[in-house]
């Protein structure tokens, strides 16, 4: 009972899949739906001799990528062989289109798919386009290579994709760091990072993947000398005020925490500190409001360029109406005929304002991911565990209190000074909790009515699930004090108690109640370790409890038992309390005896231990629910379902929680009956 773990977020899975390139007027070949047959003659087109034919077939393949039914027929003839070549070929359109084909591949097939590329050898030409890619642009600042638009440059469009590809394939692969560290590849990105004043989205691209390759990997710090950190600095004290500048520094700023040891230690401070002001930059916006004036800009610059389209029109029809009737048009140059195949003119109209809250919003939930990491245990095979007992009878039968996912003893999670002290003078926990808050309902409403913001709806939510995250595991390791004392406290519990209680109808998502009811846990265990008198009402409770407990997440359905027996150890204490610790517990106990999942079963368990441990109206109401009687029959009916189930389907981690579980069970009735012969005498 009072255990909560702190969870520990990595670094975004997948990178988004490239730009959609619309390969013809007509669709994708094969669009018919013979799917085998579609794959089979885009990568026989990849022979070909034509480049503009191999660019082609690149751009449908990259298309048809998109969707992830299409993926099993690319995949059964050997795409990633097949493309691999194409990253180093002779015409630079035919190796941005086969990087954008792979980096679709890599994000829309997931962990397997990134497996199977690395198996098949594409971190080889890779490595080498992007080593070419990096040479070139030294080249390049003499004279840029263009692309067909005559606007784009070739080079670090085809740097950009590459490096997508290798973000995505080192997320899901060992082996793809491991090559990333040997092949020397970070001197190479850094080169391409230090192009973000003219290159925003190719800098991004770096430090998502920079942000990856750094975690838990131990092997690369050797290679972060002065010039790699003073790259990294010098990004992080720029004062582009664009949301993809935001969150270019925001994820710089995680990979420098990444990166921590190799920091000086008179440095860690100040390191510590510039990384949160970071943070508190990205956090400190409202995104609600961002979403508005943006939407209002959009609209605003579509007018006025539409406005210019009639104009431009008008002119040229008045200009057309005073050529002779006798003259003829000029014939294109001979040899130089436009091709039909041509993509240059089919690409998408910018989204500046949708990218601009896009960039914000990862920038947040980047920001709060790396926060809640800083409130963990700095080794990832520490136990990310804090016991905070919510009332000191149950010592009685509980001498040992263990992790229940992995069975270890656990111990306090520690947060530095540095890393604490930046988190109060940056103000963080008062930004926090104002992202915990329901995103504007007005906001909402625009991204409800316009498709392509639409997607914005759920990057909301989940930065206030990731808010209410960090908010748990802050709360897991600062005193009552820090955190603005008793009546701090009982604020944010009445703010909690509305997240859930004020909607029209009881939210059901799973993300939400998963995080809402991780912070509500952490709350009322920290108030009851200091006997601050808690805000939810038993009918809020029962409420709270009785809705969710069905939930398909068992972090839900243990956070529920934990907060019951929380508030149930607390009203043990009051006066007048019997009928309510009746409900509690006979609600425990069903949960405890039907819940499917034994690690469920064990946690109602020990909130009854903790609720019944003592007070003469728990003691009350344990005669009452006839919790003895009931506790007796099914000791032996737990250590069944214990034996049937447990090798089968839980770890050994898990089954060591639940043993000692079995035998907590044992102890609390023999403690019950001492309480009972004792009544007898």
């Amino acid at each position: 009972m009072g255990k909560s773990k702190a969870k520990r977020f990595r670094s975004a899975p997948f990178s988004p899949a490239g730009p959609q390139r619309p390969v013809s007027r007509e669709g994708p070949v094969g669009e018919d739906g013979d799917g085998g047959s579609s794959a089979a003659e885009l990568l026989e087109k990849l022979q070909y001799p034509s480049a503009d034919v191999r660019e082609f077939a690149c751009a449908s393949i990259s298309k048809m990528l998109q969707q992830k039914h299409a993926i099993p027929a690319f995949l059964q003839r050997d795409v990633v062989r097949c493309l691999g070549p194409m990253l180093l070929d002779q015409s630079l359109a035919v190796r941005e289109t086969a990087a954008g084909a792979l980096r679709n591949l890599s994000a829309c097939g997931g962990f397997e798919v990134c497996d199977d590329m690395v198996t098949k050898d594409i971190m080889t030409p890779l490595v080498a386009l992007l080593k070419e890619c990096s040479a070139g642009l030294e080249a390049n600042e003499v004279s840029p290579m263009k692309c067909k638009d005559s606007k784009k440059n070739c080079v670090e469009d085809i740097a950009n994709e590459a490096v997508n590809v290798l973000w995505n394939v080192c997320e899901c692969n060992g082996t793809a760091v491991s090559i990333f560290n040997k092949e020397g590849c970070l001197d190479v990105v850094l080169q391409y990072l230090k192009k973000f004043s003219t290159n925003i989205d190719l800098a991004i691209s770096v430090a998502h993947c920079l942000q990856t390759v750094t975690e838990d990997n131990p092997d690369l710090l050797f290679s972060f000398n002065a010039s790699a950190h003073q790259v990294l600095e010098s990004i992080m004290l720029s004062q582009d005020n664009t949301m993809e500048h935001i969150l270019l520094r925001t994820l710089l700023a995680g990979s420098v925490w990444n990166i921590k040891d190799t920091i000086p230690s008179s440095s860690q401070a100040s390191t510590i500190n510039a990384i949160l002001k970071i943070f508190s930059e990205s956090l400190v916006v409202d995104a609600g409001e961002t979403v508005i004036h943006m939407k209002e800009a959009e609209t605003q610059r579509l007018k006025l360029t539409a406005e210019a389209e009639i104009e431009e029109n008008v002119g040229d029809t008045i200009d057309n109406s005073v050529l002779n009737e006798d003259d003829e048009m000029e014939e294109p140059p001979k040899g130089k005929v436009k091709r039909q195949n041509d993509i240059s003119d089919l690409l998408p109209s910018d989204k500046w304002e949708l990218k601009q809250v896009t960039a914000l919003l990862m920038a947040q939930q980047t920001a709060l991911e790396i926060i809640v990491n800083m409130c963990c245990s700095e080794d990832p095979s520490d136990d990310e565990w804090e016991e905070l007992s919510s009332s000191d009878e149950s010592d009685l039968f509980m001498e040992n209190s263990y992790d229940e996912g992995s069975g270890q003893p656990m111990s306090p999670l520690c947060l530095s000074a540095e890393v604490h002290a930046a988190l109060m003078n940056n103000l963080i926990p008062k930004k926090i909790l104002e992202k915990t808050a329901f995103p504007n309902s007005v906001a909402v409403d625009i991204c409800t009515h316009s498709p392509s913001w639409k997607p914005l709806i759920r990057k909301m939510n989940t930065v206030q699930c990731r808010a209410l995250t960090c908010l748990h595991s802050i709360l897991l390791v600062s005193d009552v004090d820090c955190l603005g004392g008793a009546s701090a406290l009982q604020s944010l519990a009445q703010h909690l108690s509305q997240l859930v209680f004020s909607q029209p109808e009881f939210p059901t998502h799973t993300e939400f109640l998963e995080a809402v009811t991780s912070a509500m846990r952490a709350l009322l265990q920290t108030m009851a370790s200091k006997n601050i008198s808690q805000c939810m009402t038993p009918e809020q409770l029962m409420t709270l409890c009785e809705t969710s407990i069905h939930n398909s997440n068992i972090s839900v359905r243990v956070n529920i038992v934990s907060i019951l027996g929380i508030a149930g150890s607390v009203l043990a204490k009051i006066e007048d309390t019997a009928e309510t610790l009746k409900m509690i517990g006979k609600f425990l106990l069903e949960v405890a005896m039907k819940d499917s999942s034994l690690v469920v079963a064990g946690e109602a368990l020990d909130a009854l231990f903790d609720v019944f441990a003592d007070g003469t109206e728990a003691e009350k109401a344990a005669v009452q629910i006839k919790l003895l009687p009931a506790l007796k029959e099914f000791q032996p009916v737990f250590k069944i379902r214990m034996r049937k189930e447990g090798k089968a389907q839980y770890s050994t981690d898990q089954l060591c929680v639940l043993d000692n579980v079995k035998m907590n069970l044992r102890r609390f009735i023999a403690y019950q009956e001492t309480l009972g012969g004792k009544k007898t005498s």
